[in-house]
């Protein structure tokens, strides 16, 4: 059954049929996955920042072979790849893309100038201030319940900051997964929602069952905890063995094992010695960039694919947001978005009822 349609400025932009949007979660949000989020009305991100150098044009091309509907990409600046990502993306009208920190303005320009909406994700209040400034068409806010990089200002506390801060559709993200969740973001101000946690467990997902089963099993909020291990910033990740391994471990341990990774992922990449020297400190000039974090980078890919796509629960890292001690269930796409908008509707027709009622009280009473 198709989700009852839901008209926000998000839809309108994006063109999806509810204010619903699948984030772009690495080697998570294949084709597969952003076409059953289009398909069930939703807007799907594909997870262009995890795609091998060579493959994006492909990779667009099969998300346009699964769904007629519009979809859009992410891309970090920094990746090397990323001239290639921008190309393709205006080559085949990719409707948006999202990304974190790195674009500057003329790049954001060339993209809009295509007719590319730029929707970025911030953690912060002076970070969505910034991509407003640069040109951002609608702003994504995680806040410190969300999974992965992350900031410390919980969602209900951040996402009316920015509502009052920018003039663009802002977007909630962090700690989000049913209808009420919807219900009470709209009532916040923002035009939508952003999920990734509820969509990496889905039966459309392509992470392993394995890894799933140990998601599932996770029923504290206090096991899917934030830590700085992997690679010197905040994330937050299912605690698990190989984070409380990573804890553990001194700092120079832990930039020993990344080097080790960062020569693996470079010889895959095609880069050599300048090339990766070129890309750490592009890096590095990041705004979050630091010789640690820089070093310490090539951790995350390489524990996360050994996760959630080889479904190493033990071995591997689990990134994921806290709503996911909520979740007891794998839906489809169609399933979870059909569920959410009656969730959301029931609840902005009881809120529309209290208001009737209060309003007839108030007439009787005069």
């Amino acid at each position: 059954m198709a989700a009852p349609s839901l008209a926000t400025p998000l839809t309108r932009l994006l063109g999806c049929r509810v204010p619903i949007v699948q984030t772009a979660m690495g080697w998570i949000a294949d084709a597969r996955l952003v076409a059953a989020t289009c398909n069930a009305g939703g807007f799907g991100f594909l997870a262009g920042a995890t795609i091998e150098p060579g493959r994006i044009e492909a990779a667009i091309l099969d998300v346009r072979a699964r769904t007629d509907a519009p979809f859009g990409m992410n891309f970090h600046a920094f990746q090397p790849n990323a001239q290639e990502v921008i190309d393709a993306v205006i080559r085949h009208e990719v409707r948006a893309v999202s990304y974190g920190r790195g674009p500057d303005a003329k790049m954001i320009a060339r993209l809009k100038e295509a007719g590319v909406l730029c929707m970025p994700t911030v953690g912060a209040l002076k970070h969505a201030v910034k991509a407003v400034e640069l040109g951002a068409d609608i702003v994504t806010v995680q806040g410190a319940e969300g999974g992965g990089h992350t900031g410390a200002v919980p969602t209900s506390i951040l996402l009316p900051q920015v509502v009052d801060a920018v003039k663009v559709p802002v977007v909630a993200a962090g700690g989000f997964s049913d209808g009420r969740g919807l219900a009470a973001a709209l009532a916040f101000g923002a035009a939508g929602i952003a999920m990734g946690t509820r969509f990496l467990l889905t039966t459309d997902s392509p992470v392993p069952k394995s890894a799933l089963d140990r998601y599932l099993a996770t029923k504290d909020p206090a096991q899917i905890k934030v830590s700085t291990a992997v690679d010197g910033l905040p994330q937050r990740f299912i605690e698990n063995e190989e984070l409380k391994r990573l804890e553990d471990m001194s700092w120079p341990a832990r930039l020993a094992m990344s080097a080790t990774y960062a020569r693996r992922w470079g010889r895959e990449a095609g880069l050599g010695a300048l090339g990766m020297a070129k890309l750490g400190l592009k890096m590095m000039a990041g705004d979050e960039g630091s010789f640690r974090q820089t070093v310490m980078a090539a951790n995350l890919p390489a524990l996360v694919q050994r996760g959630v796509v080889a479904g190493d629960p033990v071995h591997g890292l689990l990134p994921s947001g806290q709503v996911a001690a909520r979740i007891d269930r794998l839906e489809s796409c169609e399933e979870l978005i059909s569920r959410i908008m009656l969730e959301a509707n029931e609840r902005l027709d009881a809120l529309a009822a209290l208001r009737a009622a209060a309003a007839t009280n108030e007439r009787r009473a005069q």
